[in-house]
């Protein structure tokens, strides 16, 4: 077991939102953060709020206190202090340098034309050659090459089972530390039982598992929630430009999310307070009513 300081003792339910501040919160974005607090609120569990700002490069500046202010005022609060990525990169390391130290990390220098060149499936070029650190990436010999798993929303998912089973990266060549790397020592650390996230990270989420049992800690569970698409077929993103949610009128926005995710709620909600809208929201949600398709378009 790979040795990874837990900040906090287990407890039944412990949620996460996790948003990067590559920019403001879309209505994309509520729905995910709105999914994951009724599922926790509603099994009386904590729910956590963790930016994920390890890639400064596409960050936005300011966009992480006015994540932090408009989950405020929809009303969205979060369980304990907010996790910065950013602040975390000492155990980052620390978990790198055992994964060295133990033969289950090696450096490559494979770049992606090559890869793409070769099938798009990197197929172990590097594991044995003892590279130097410098110019490199590393990569986490991946030992169990899961490509199943059940999601609590789509059932039964599998991922492509060459990509599932490639050595992902964990260390960029530009010495940032990977995404798969983070959320997944972060997930461990914060002692996260249950996530609720958007369709877009189903694909990661067998590489997730992998990395988790390989580690030797108990995975959470997972459940994605549908994608908002546009009528042009585009999700509702940061990347592409979408407008932030009007935090002067928090209600309209809850109430569509809570149609999105399939709650049904009454009419009569849209006109109510913030807290009788999400004191309903939480009392009635049903996470098997929430569409079990990876994207809904909205008008």
């Amino acid at each position: 077991m790979i040795d990874i300081a837990i900040q906090r003792p287990p407890v039944s339910y412990r949620g996460r939102f996790a948003p990067s501040p590559s920019g403001l919160l879309h209505f994309g974005s509520l729905i995910t953060a709105l999914a994951s607090y009724l599922d926790a609120k509603s099994q009386s569990g904590e729910w956590l709020v963790r930016i994920e700002d390890i890639d400064p490069p596409r960050e936005m500046e300011g966009a992480s206190q006015l994540i932090l202010d408009t989950l405020f005022d929809f009303g969205l609060h979060w369980d304990g202090d907010v996790v910065y990525q950013s602040q975390q990169t000492k155990q980052y390391q620390d978990v790198l340098n055992q994964l060295l130290a133990s033969n289950s990390a090696y450096t490559c220098q494979c770049t992606r034309a090559q890869i793409k060149a070769l099938g798009g499936i990197y197929q172990g070029h590097c594991r044995d050659l003892n590279l130097p650190f410098i110019n490199s990436a590393l990569r986490v010999k991946n030992l169990l090459k899961i490509n199943q798993f059940n999601d609590l929303i789509q059932g039964t998912s599998s991922g492509d089972k060459n990509l599932a089973a490639e050595d992902f990266i964990v260390l960029r060549r530009d010495g940032l530390f990977a995404y798969q790397l983070a959320v997944v020592i972060d997930d461990i650390a914060q002692g996260i039982t249950h996530v609720i996230r958007g369709c877009d990270l189903l694909e990661p989420t067998v590489r997730q598992l992998t990395f988790i049992q390989q580690l030797g800690y108990q995975v959470p569970q997972y459940g994605h929630v549908p994608l908002a698409v546009t009528d042009q077929g585009y999700k509702l993103s940061k990347q592409n430009k979408a407008p932030a949610v009007d935090r002067k009128n928090p209600q309209k926005a809850l109430f569509s999310a809570l149609q999105f995710l399939g709650q049904q709620p009454p009419k009569s909600l849209v006109l109510s307070s913030l807290e009788e809208l999400l004191t309903w929201a939480v009392s009635h949600w049903d996470i098997n009513k929430v569409p079990k398709q990876q994207e809904i378009m909205i008008v």
